[in-house]
């Protein structure tokens, strides 16, 4: 096979930005910051949700925020509708 044909994989450590929780894994992902965990150098991905703090896992309920939005959306989208 040849070399240049496959990605390489990388020891990456994803992290969780609102648990802080961290899974270090082989992926073929980079980035520009490292961090050296436990004696080895990983890439750092920062995360928004993971299955650590997603609502579907942790079984807890959230309240989204959506005033406005069903406005905008049926203004947007108005059809026959007179001036």
């Amino acid at each position: 096979m040849k070399p240049e044909g496959h990605p390489t994989l990388n020891n990456v450590c994803f992290v969780d930005v609102s648990t802080g929780h961290k899974h270090i894994t082989k992926s073929t992902m980079k980035s520009q910051r490292k961090e050296t965990i436990d004696g080895v150098e990983c890439y750092l991905v920062l995360r928004d949700v993971t299955s650590d703090s997603h609502p579907a896992y942790t079984g807890e309920k959230r309240l989204v925020d959506t005033a406005g939005r069903v406005e905008k959306f049926t203004n947007k989208f108005k059809r026959g509708a007179k001036k």
